[in-house]
């Protein structure tokens, strides 16, 4: 724990000023991603529509119309892993600008 205090001591005084600042920044983002996320996760189509469309025998018939939903879930898939990543990172910032005042 010694080393912890002159690494404090090592600090100039806007850096340890600014994190109440940061911590705001950081809530912030958080807020947005994982309201983002949510809408993501929403928007997802579910996947029994192979089931349903096999009972009721509905078959989509062209390639376009086939794999039309697969490009639009793999985007919202991308959207959803990269708010949880970026929620993820603000958590750890958030935690060590706590750790370090």
């Amino acid at each position: 724990m010694s080393s912890m205090f002159n690494l404090l001591a090592v600090l100039p005084t806007w850096v340890s000023a600014s994190f109440p600042i940061i911590r705001i920044v950081l809530v912030c983002i958080m807020a947005l991603c994982a309201i983002a996320m949510t809408v993501t996760i929403l928007m997802q189509s579910n996947s029994n529509d192979d089931a349903t469309s096999a009972l009721t025998g509905h078959v989509q018939e062209s390639y376009y119309a086939q794999n039309k939903g697969e490009s639009k879930n793999v985007r919202l898939a991308r959207a959803t892993i990269t708010c949880i990543s970026i929620i993820a990172v603000c958590i750890v910032l958030y935690f060590v600008t706590l750790f370090f005042i």
